[in-house]
């Protein structure tokens, strides 16, 4: 304990003496645990605001859905004797335009039909300020739009609209719908009529895709599982999906959770890059103490009192860059809100949430440990014969204790990562890349330096000098490399990645995919459809239900201990269809496919991806609910399935026999020709009022648009890594200025002149940054197509101007930091230098 205290107040004078290379350890911890505390602060924010304003973004306490069918009297019923019940239908519509500006003009927007009591929570408003009350007056009235469809087809309160078969008069333009967040994907606006008034659209017709909502307002006193338990078990084969307020959208809580996992692991990388800052900052601190160290051990001082001393400084100064890191990470969620506050699904819950703050925290320290031993534990074995020597001592390496305790170090981040992911699996092997990855830069950088020492000497001079600098003792090249190579490797991989997937949504898409998709043709008008559309169109109809799967062999979804990862077919409702032939665009990989004419028992195909996560074969049987009524089938094949083709792909194809008699409506893939295609959704509503019609476009851009969304978010998180190297690069810089200034001042004494040793660091540096643009234009392209072509199974096509511009700019900045740095120690006053020396 006293060897402690006297290193503490070794420790203190020590901080009183000045921080000197310190600072690049405060600056990379800072900006790592900001990053990491800034991503967690927000997740949290917007999970808490999922789940303190799930009754509002749920709309009710309990809600069960239905597809493609209304409850029965007895469902109802039982249903209501919980609570207070709002009945609800929602499904897409086209909405036609009668009046006004709007006159002839189509749009698809979601219609959603409600009673008198819609919403049970939360508050609704017009654009005319009322609230509630005002809006369920107005939907009484008349139809209640969204504001998008009022800017788009310059609908005014007053005008005329139809829905189907209907017409309605615009009562209100809604501006605020409390529950939207709940009700997923949307292809368009809102519209919202009273609900008995929906029947009249003809909208809602067996096999329409739409659903049925009946949500509840439960006494404080009732649980909302428990409710939800006593309905499964009373009707079993309902068929209905339950929610409940404490997970009111999950769609979004998944995303969310996803990304944040991404982002963090993202963020770790960064401040990975940030320990070698670390690394460095203590190395440069510790050299230009080596005198100090060496009379300490003179007067008797031991390697364990040194490092004690200086470890007691760094982690005092690393709690503190830490601390400060989290304090400006928690203001991250306000500053996102104030800035895109109205793009978010959901608005997050602002406050003050530790966990993510002191895990950032946690992480800091851990990176400033695992980096920092080293090269504490080689100061502590300097020989004290060292402060005769000048810098002529090379430093010893550590021992295997001081490895031990950074490898440890380094294994408590890599637990702490997986164990706080929500898929341990994905941050595990994202962990192991990045490794792999700073060990192939380290090797590379390695190998930078043997090549710049074995190449013959340049002739001239300058060359020479720039050359010898990459490899001279104590130069940083191999730091520089992996620091700066793995922040522009990220960057390169994302722009790839970025327009590489643009390149595919504008060109290779659209010239694979249909124009137009029809939804909801009725099932005896399919002859006069064909009739419709214009002649040459490239035209295919497939027959569409939806219902949820029920069971996996025998067993019940609902008794599931865990859905499986990646098992998406058994959320929400599934697309059902029937086939005589395979699928154009499928190909069968087990199984075989059923004859023509086949009148047997129900037999389906299904997608191989998803059997493989379900464990299921040919020859398992699977449950889906048709209506009500649940339909067991015996899987007779599996398929594998082209899905960017964006025509109709179907996870599961039943035989003719099946679901030829169910009802069903069609849904079609259209590619008029090009002088037919702007009156061709006009010409489709005015002859089938009840059908919808999506523009293929219109989808790509809004996956566009949320794709561009969530890069700025990624490189945002990136961004921090750069930020890190560049700090590594001034912090190299800062270290070799002694060496840079006795080196400046011994050739002008032989005469050299400042302007050609400036020239000199320009090709050092420009010969760095070219190694390190080449480096990270090769990586970041080979994990880019990694990425594309074997994890999202798209075409490698990148913008290389966008990929080569993003690359030069971290080059460019390298150099002019580079030429920064120099010119400062070759100002040094040359008789001052010597007098020192």
């Amino acid at each position: 304990m006293a060897t402690w205290r006297l290193a503490a107040r070794l420790a203190w004078r020590e901080l009183r003496g000045g921080l000197g290379s310190l600072r690049l350890l405060i600056v990379c911890l800072f900006l790592g645990v900001v990053a990491l505390a800034g991503v967690g602060s927000l997740a949290a924010a917007i999970l808490s605001g999922l789940a303190r304003e799930g009754q509002t973004i749920l709309g009710a306490d309990l809600e069960v859905r239905l597809t493609q069918r209304m409850p029965t009297a007895a469902e109802r019923a039982r249903i209501a004797s919980f609570g207070e019940i709002s009945d609800s239908v929602r499904m897409r519509a086209m909405l036609r335009g009668l009046s006004g500006q709007a006159e002839g003009r189509q749009l698809l927007g979601e219609m959603k039909a409600v009673d008198g009591k819609w919403p049970l929570y939360g508050e609704a408003r017009l654009r005319s300020g009322g609230g509630n009350a005002e809006v369920r007056a107005a939907i009484a009235r008349g139809a209640v739009i969204g504001e998008a469809f009022a800017d788009q087809l310059g609908l005014a309160v007053g005008d005329r609209i139809a829905l189907g078969e209907s017409s309605f008069t615009v009562t209100g333009i809604l501006v605020r719908e409390p529950d939207k967040a709940a009700e997923g994907f949307a292809f368009g606006p809102s519209v919202l009529i009273a609900r008995n008034k929906v029947e009249a659209t003809g909208l809602v017709q067996p096999g329409s895709l739409y659903r049925s909502h009946m949500r509840l307002k439960l006494p404080a006193s009732v649980d909302p599982a428990d409710v939800k338990a006593r309905l499964e078990a009373e009707f079993p084969d309902a068929g209905w999906r339950i929610a409940d307020r404490r997970d009111g959208a999950p769609g979004i809580r998944r995303f969310v959770e996803r990304l944040a996992q991404f982002l963090t692991l993202v963020s770790l990388t960064a401040l990975a890059v940030a320990g070698i800052g670390v690394a460095d900052g203590v190395r440069s601190y510790l050299d230009r103490k080596s005198g100090s160290i060496a009379s300490l051990k003179t007067l008797g001082a031991s390697s364990g009192l040194i490092v004690r001393t200086y470890l007691f400084l760094i982690l005092a100064l690393g709690l503190v860059a830490a601390m400060a890191g989290a304090a400006a990470g928690a203001l991250v969620p306000s500053a996102v809100v104030a800035v895109a506050g109205s793009a978010m699904p959901v608005p997050p819950a602002l406050g003050f949430y530790p966990a993510p703050l002191l895990a950032a925290v946690a992480f800091g320290l851990l990176v400033a440990v695992a980096f920092a031993v080293p090269p504490l534990a080689r100061a502590g074995a300097l020989p004290a014969q060292r402060i005769f020597r000048g810098v002529a001592e090379p430093w010893p390496w550590p021992g295997r204790r001081a490895l031990g305790v950074s490898f440890a170090a380094g294994l408590l981040v890599v637990a702490l990562a997986v164990w706080q992911a929500p898929e341990p699996v994905f941050a595990l092997a994202f962990v192991g890349a990045a490794a792999a990855i700073f060990l192939l830069l380290w090797a590379l950088g390695w190998g930078v330096r043997r090549l710049a020492a074995a190449l013959p000497r340049p002739r001239r001079v300058l060359f020479g000098l720039a050359l010898a600098n990459l490899h001279r003792p104590g130069a940083m090249t191999g730091q520089l490399v992996v620091a700066l190579g793995l922040g522009l490797s990220l960057f390169a991989t994302l722009a790839i990645v970025e327009t590489s997937f643009n390149s595919e949504l504008r060109r290779t898409i659209p010239g694979r995919a249909p124009t137009f998709f029809v939804l909801d043709i009725p099932k005896e008008e399919a002859a006069r459809f064909r009739a419709t559309v214009p002649e040459g169109s490239d035209l295919t109809m497939v027959p569409s239900l939806r219902g949820p799967i029920t069971s996996l062999r025998g067993k019940p979804v609902s008794e599931l201990a865990e859905v499986p990862e990646g098992a998406w077919i058994l959320r929400g409702d599934r697309g059902l269809t029937f086939a005589a032939e395979l699928p154009e665009g499928n190909r069968l990989v087990a199984g075989q496919w059923w004859p023509a004419g086949y009148a047997g028992p129900p037999l389906v195909s299904m997608d191989a991806e998803q059997a493989g996560v379900l464990g299921l074969k040919v020859g398992d049987s699977i449950g889906v609910s048709v209506l009500g009524v649940e339909l067991v089938a015996t899987i007779a094949s599996l398929r594998e399935i082209q899905w960017d083709s964006l025509g109709f792909n179907f996870v599961l194809v039943f035989d003719p026999a099946t679901l030829a008699d169910a009802p069903f409506t069609w849904m079609a893939t259209v590619s008029p020709p090009p002088v037919a295609e702007a009156g061709f959704t006009g010409r489709i509503a005015d002859a089938f009022p009840t059908a919808s019609v999506v523009r293929v476009k219109d989808v790509v851009g809004q996956v566009g648009a949320l794709l561009s969304q969530v890069g700025v978010a990624v490189r945002a998180a990136g961004s921090v890594a750069i930020l890190a190297g560049l700090a590594v690069l001034v912090g190299a810089i800062a270290a070799q200025a002694q060496s840079r200034i006795y080196d400046g001042v011994i050739l002008k004494t032989l005469g050299a002149t400042r302007r050609q040793l400036l020239l000199s660091a320009a090709i050092e540096y420009a010969i760095l940054a070219g190694l390190v643009a080449c480096i990270a234009l090769g990586l970041g392209s080979g994990l880019a197509w990694l990425v594309l072509t074997r994890v999202l199974d798209l075409g490698f096509q990148p913008n290389w101007g966008v990929v080569a511009a993003t690359v030069l700019a971290g080059a460019v900045v390298t150099i002019l930091l580079g030429l920064l740095g120099a010119a400062r120690a070759l100002g040094a006053p040359v008789a001052q230098t010597l007098r020192a020396l």
